[in-house]
């Protein structure tokens, strides 16, 4: 008895920090808001969920927010700016790992955890469905989850992703092309 991939749904899979709101560069290195007050929600954003939702995408947050677990940001915090990011923008669902690398958990992408939990939780066949992130470890869960990667490439001084992805400019330019 194979899959109905009929009976399933297609989402496309968001990072955070650098897809939906600027990421605050440092040395190179992207950050996140250190509060609701610093998010800035990158143009086109809005325009390109919404065309996503009306061809029938879910669309999900997956985020990495280590700083809660290293005691440089609260949990609260990051709760707010989700809470905003949802009021502001048409997102069905947000998928949050607070752990660092040591704790092995799951979800901390590179590894699929949030992508498999959404698409246990939801019904979601993972082959038709799109992430979109601007860094390594957003294209490397992508690919472990079985997902089409969107590679966003803001330049930073950091590790660069495996391919196969595929290079856009924004969050626009990705639902331009998954669209198509």
């Amino acid at each position: 008895m194979g899959v109905d991939h009929k009976a399933l749904r297609r989402a496309v899979f968001l990072d955070r920090d650098g897809v939906l709101n600027r990421a605050l560069v440092r040395d190179g290195k992207p950050y996140p808001p250190r509060s609701v007050a610093e998010v800035e929600i990158l143009p086109g954003t809005r325009s390109a969920l919404e065309r996503l939702r009306a061809a029938g995408f879910l669309t999900i947050v997956v985020t990495n927010q280590p700083d809660v677990a290293s005691g440089k940001q609260r949990r609260e915090v990051v709760e707010a700016i989700n809470a905003h990011l949802r009021a502001h923008l048409p997102i069905d669902a947000v998928k949050i790992c607070y752990h660092l690398d040591q704790h092995g958990c799951e979800c901390r992408k590179p590894k699929p955890g949030m992508l498999l939990q959404a698409a246990s939780e939801l019904g979601i066949d993972l082959a038709q469905s799109y992430l979109v992130g601007d860094r390594w470890r957003d294209i490397a869960a992508a690919q472990a989850a079985g997902c089409s990667a969107y590679f966003i490439d803001w330049k930073y001084s950091e590790k660069r992703p495996n391919e196969p992805y595929v290079a856009v400019k924004s969050l626009s330019d990705a639902a331009d092309q998954i669209l198509r």
